[in-house]
């Protein structure tokens, strides 16, 4: 049995988009790209036919890829969440304690991580770690700098 990730609606839209793009944008651009390439002659020193078909292979890798990621989605809707407990689809608002530095994150599907935009997987060590815990408790979390305590301020 295939084992379903967890996404957000707008995470699952934002894959079906590139998806699409890939389908009815580069895909064609690439093949048209190595026929022109392929009428300029020689195929062993033509780097621009080298370039298109490396090209296609990671077109053809990444439209896979997504594939293979839609179908194991599941959507849940985060409208209607309980913040009572850090779960997925939450917003988590963290203090660390010896710092006093503020962090938000908001917990997705490992597919939508984005850390420099506040997105982390509910699979990554701090998700991990987050989830299950309430507004005011405290947790450890192992950062590269080491294990850091962090206070939980609020969930929305």
């Amino acid at each position: 049995m295939i084992e379903k990730m967890p996404i957000t609606k707008e995470g699952l839209e934002k894959l079906k988009k590139e998806l699409s793009k890939i389908v009815t944008v580069d895909r064609p651009r690439n093949i048209r790209d190595i026929e022109e390439a392929r009428a300029h002659g020689d195929l062993n020193e033509n780097a621009e036919y080298h370039a298109a078909k490396e090209r296609q292979a990671f077109l053809d890798g990444r439209l896979n890829e997504l594939e293979m990621v839609i179908n194991r989605s599941e959507v849940i809707d985060i409208d209607n969440l309980s913040t009572e407990k850090v779960i997925f689809g939450t917003t988590v608002e963290l203090r660390n304690i010896s710092s006093n530095e503020r962090t938000t994150y908001q917990l997705v599907g490992p597919y939508e991580s984005d850390p420099d935009n506040g997105k982390i997987s509910v699979t990554s060590p701090v998700g991990r770690v987050l989830i299950g815990n309430e507004e005011g408790d405290e947790v450890k979390i192992k950062t590269p700098g080491g294990l850091q305590e962090f206070e939980i301020l609020g969930i929305r």
